[in-house]
Protein backbone atom coordinates (compact mmCIF):
# COMPACT_ATOMS: atom_id res chain seq x y z
CA UNK A 1 0.00 0.00 0.00
CA UNK A 2 1.38 3.41 -1.03
CA UNK A 3 1.38 5.85 1.86
CA UNK A 4 2.47 9.44 2.13
CA UNK A 5 3.37 10.04 5.75
CA UNK A 6 4.55 13.64 5.40
CA UNK A 7 2.59 16.89 4.96
CA UNK A 8 0.27 16.59 1.97
CA UNK A 9 -0.06 20.31 1.32
CA UNK A 10 3.73 20.56 1.11
CA UNK A 11 3.72 18.02 -1.71
CA UNK A 12 1.05 19.98 -3.59
CA UNK A 13 3.00 23.23 -3.17
CA UNK A 14 6.16 21.56 -4.49
CA UNK A 15 4.27 20.35 -7.57
CA UNK A 16 2.50 23.68 -8.01
CA UNK A 17 -1.03 22.27 -8.17
CA UNK A 18 -3.87 21.10 -5.94
CA UNK A 19 -4.49 17.36 -5.85
CA UNK A 20 -8.06 16.74 -4.64
CA UNK A 21 -7.53 13.01 -4.25
CA UNK A 22 -4.65 13.58 -1.85
CA UNK A 23 -6.06 16.34 0.35
CA UNK A 24 -9.10 18.60 0.65
CA UNK A 25 -6.86 21.47 1.71
CA UNK A 26 -5.88 24.24 -0.69
CA UNK A 27 -2.55 25.87 -1.57
CA UNK A 28 -4.31 29.13 -2.41
CA UNK A 29 -2.85 31.01 0.57
CA UNK A 30 0.69 29.75 -0.14
CA UNK A 31 0.94 29.03 -3.89
CA UNK A 32 4.73 29.03 -3.83
CA UNK A 33 7.20 26.15 -3.30
CA UNK A 34 7.99 25.10 0.29
CA UNK A 35 11.31 26.10 1.82
CA UNK A 36 12.99 28.76 3.90
CA UNK A 37 12.90 31.39 1.14
CA UNK A 38 9.11 31.27 0.98
CA UNK A 39 7.42 33.42 -1.70
CA UNK A 40 10.75 35.00 -2.71
CA UNK A 41 11.97 31.71 -4.10
CA UNK A 42 11.71 31.64 -7.88
CA UNK A 43 10.79 28.50 -9.77
CA UNK A 44 13.68 27.48 -12.00
CA UNK A 45 13.34 26.66 -15.67
CA UNK A 46 12.37 23.01 -15.85
CA UNK A 47 14.01 20.59 -18.28
CA UNK A 48 12.00 18.26 -20.50
CA UNK A 49 12.83 15.41 -18.12
CA UNK A 50 11.71 17.57 -15.18
CA UNK A 51 8.37 18.28 -16.85
CA UNK A 52 7.72 14.58 -17.46
CA UNK A 53 8.76 13.72 -13.92
CA UNK A 54 6.48 16.36 -12.41
CA UNK A 55 3.47 15.08 -14.36
CA UNK A 56 4.24 11.56 -13.19
CA UNK A 57 4.48 12.71 -9.56
CA UNK A 58 1.18 14.59 -9.81
CA UNK A 59 -0.51 11.43 -11.00
CA UNK A 60 1.17 9.23 -8.37
CA UNK A 61 0.32 11.46 -5.43
CA UNK A 62 -3.25 12.28 -6.45
CA UNK A 63 -4.19 8.62 -6.94
CA UNK A 64 -2.03 7.53 -3.98
CA UNK A 65 -0.22 4.75 -5.79
CA UNK A 66 3.38 3.55 -5.68
CA UNK A 67 5.95 3.81 -8.44
CA UNK A 68 5.69 0.09 -9.22
CA UNK A 69 1.88 0.28 -9.38
CA UNK A 70 2.00 3.19 -11.82
CA UNK A 71 4.58 1.43 -13.98
CA UNK A 72 2.34 -1.66 -14.20
CA UNK A 73 -0.66 0.51 -15.13
CA UNK A 74 1.33 2.23 -17.90
CA UNK A 75 2.36 -1.19 -19.25
CA UNK A 76 -1.28 -2.36 -19.15
CA UNK A 77 -2.45 0.82 -20.92
CA UNK A 78 0.21 0.34 -23.60
CA UNK A 79 -1.14 -3.13 -24.41
CA UNK A 80 -4.67 -1.80 -24.99
CA UNK A 81 -6.00 -0.43 -28.26
CA UNK A 82 -6.34 3.34 -28.49
CA UNK A 83 -4.53 6.31 -27.00
CA UNK A 84 -2.23 5.08 -24.21
CA UNK A 85 -2.65 8.24 -22.11
CA UNK A 86 -6.45 7.99 -22.24
CA UNK A 87 -6.34 4.28 -21.35
CA UNK A 88 -4.04 5.05 -18.41
CA UNK A 89 -6.51 7.63 -17.05
CA UNK A 90 -9.35 5.14 -17.50
CA UNK A 91 -7.51 2.47 -15.51
CA UNK A 92 -6.75 4.90 -12.68
CA UNK A 93 -10.26 6.35 -12.53
CA UNK A 94 -11.81 2.87 -12.42
CA UNK A 95 -9.93 1.93 -9.26
CA UNK A 96 -12.38 1.26 -6.43
CA UNK A 97 -10.75 3.72 -4.02
CA UNK A 98 -11.01 6.49 -6.62
CA UNK A 99 -14.64 5.63 -7.41
CA UNK A 100 -15.58 5.99 -3.73
CA UNK A 101 -13.78 9.32 -3.53
CA UNK A 102 -15.30 10.67 -6.75
CA UNK A 103 -18.78 9.68 -5.61
CA UNK A 104 -18.32 11.46 -2.28
CA UNK A 105 -18.40 8.40 0.00
CA UNK A 106 -14.91 9.31 1.23
CA UNK A 107 -13.26 12.71 1.64
CA UNK A 108 -9.95 11.67 0.03
CA UNK A 109 -8.51 8.64 -1.72
CA UNK A 110 -6.51 7.60 1.40
CA UNK A 111 -9.80 7.68 3.35
CA UNK A 112 -11.42 5.56 0.62
CA UNK A 113 -8.56 3.04 0.81
CA UNK A 114 -9.23 2.68 4.52
CA UNK A 115 -12.94 2.06 3.91
CA UNK A 116 -12.15 -0.69 1.41
CA UNK A 117 -9.38 -2.25 3.47
CA UNK A 118 -11.59 -2.49 6.55
CA UNK A 119 -14.28 -4.42 4.66
CA UNK A 120 -16.94 -1.70 4.48
CA UNK A 121 -17.44 -1.87 0.69
CA UNK A 122 -19.30 -4.32 -1.56
CA UNK A 123 -19.25 -4.61 -5.36
CA UNK A 124 -22.26 -6.44 -6.82
CA UNK A 125 -23.15 -7.59 -3.27
CA UNK A 126 -19.73 -9.18 -2.71
CA UNK A 127 -17.22 -7.74 -0.23
CA UNK A 128 -14.09 -6.31 -1.83
CA UNK A 129 -11.09 -5.39 0.31
CA UNK A 130 -8.64 -4.35 -2.46
CA UNK A 131 -8.49 -0.59 -3.12
CA UNK A 132 -6.96 -1.32 -6.54
CA UNK A 133 -10.01 -3.38 -7.63
CA UNK A 134 -11.12 -2.18 -11.08
CA UNK A 135 -14.84 -1.61 -11.55
CA UNK A 136 -16.51 -2.30 -14.90
CA UNK A 137 -19.58 -0.94 -16.65
CA UNK A 138 -22.75 -2.10 -14.88
CA UNK A 139 -21.11 -2.72 -11.49
CA UNK A 140 -22.98 -1.57 -8.38
CA UNK A 141 -20.84 -0.40 -5.46
CA UNK A 142 -22.53 -0.31 -2.05
CA UNK A 143 -21.68 0.19 1.60
CA UNK A 144 -22.10 -2.44 4.30
CA UNK A 145 -25.37 -1.61 6.16
CA UNK A 146 -23.56 -1.31 9.49
CA UNK A 147 -21.17 1.24 7.93
CA UNK A 148 -23.71 3.54 6.23
CA UNK A 149 -23.15 6.35 8.72
CA UNK A 150 -19.48 6.64 7.70
CA UNK A 151 -20.38 7.18 4.04
CA UNK A 152 -23.32 9.48 4.84
CA UNK A 153 -21.09 11.75 6.94
CA UNK A 154 -18.72 12.12 3.98
CA UNK A 155 -21.63 12.90 1.65
CA UNK A 156 -23.02 15.49 4.06
CA UNK A 157 -19.62 17.19 4.23
CA UNK A 158 -19.80 17.92 0.51
CA UNK A 159 -17.07 15.48 -0.47
CA UNK A 160 -16.89 14.18 -4.01
CA UNK A 161 -16.52 15.65 -7.50
CA UNK A 162 -18.67 16.01 -10.60
CA UNK A 163 -18.49 12.55 -12.15
CA UNK A 164 -21.05 11.95 -14.95
CA UNK A 165 -19.87 8.40 -15.58
CA UNK A 166 -21.09 7.37 -12.12
CA UNK A 167 -24.77 7.33 -11.10
CA UNK A 168 -24.95 7.98 -7.36
CA UNK A 169 -27.90 7.19 -5.09
CA UNK A 170 -27.18 9.23 -1.97
CA UNK A 171 -30.05 7.69 -0.01
CA UNK A 172 -28.90 4.06 -0.28
CA UNK A 173 -25.98 4.98 -0.75
CA UNK A 174 -24.92 3.13 -3.89
CA UNK A 175 -22.81 3.88 -6.98
CA UNK A 176 -23.72 2.60 -10.44
CA UNK A 177 -20.92 2.50 -13.01
CA UNK A 178 -22.74 3.80 -16.10
CA UNK A 179 -19.79 4.21 -18.48
CA UNK A 180 -16.01 4.54 -18.63
CA UNK A 181 -14.10 7.77 -17.96
CA UNK A 182 -11.54 9.55 -20.13
CA UNK A 183 -8.92 12.24 -19.59
CA UNK A 184 -11.56 15.00 -19.39
CA UNK A 185 -12.58 13.71 -15.95
CA UNK A 186 -9.17 14.29 -14.33
CA UNK A 187 -9.81 16.92 -11.61
CA UNK A 188 -6.48 18.74 -12.01
CA UNK A 189 -4.15 19.86 -14.80
CA UNK A 190 -2.36 16.82 -16.18
CA UNK A 191 -0.59 15.82 -19.40
CA UNK A 192 -0.88 11.99 -19.63
CA UNK A 193 1.21 12.07 -22.81
CA UNK A 194 4.25 13.23 -20.83
CA UNK A 195 3.82 10.38 -18.36
CA UNK A 196 3.70 7.81 -21.15
CA UNK A 197 6.82 9.39 -22.66
CA UNK A 198 8.58 9.26 -19.28
CA UNK A 199 8.09 5.51 -19.01
CA UNK A 200 8.69 4.76 -22.68
CA UNK A 201 12.15 6.30 -22.37
CA UNK A 202 12.87 4.37 -19.18
CA UNK A 203 11.77 0.97 -20.52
Amino acid sequence: MARLRGPRVKVMRALGTELPGLSRKSIEKRPYPPGEHGPKRRRRNVSDYGLRLREKQKMRFNYCISESQLRRLVEAATRRKGNTGVKLIELLERRLDNVLFRAGLARTIPAARQLVGHGHIFVNARKVDRPSFSVTRGDVVSVRPASRDIALRALESGAGLDTPWLVIDKEAPTINVASYPDESFVPFDLEPRLIVEHYSRAM
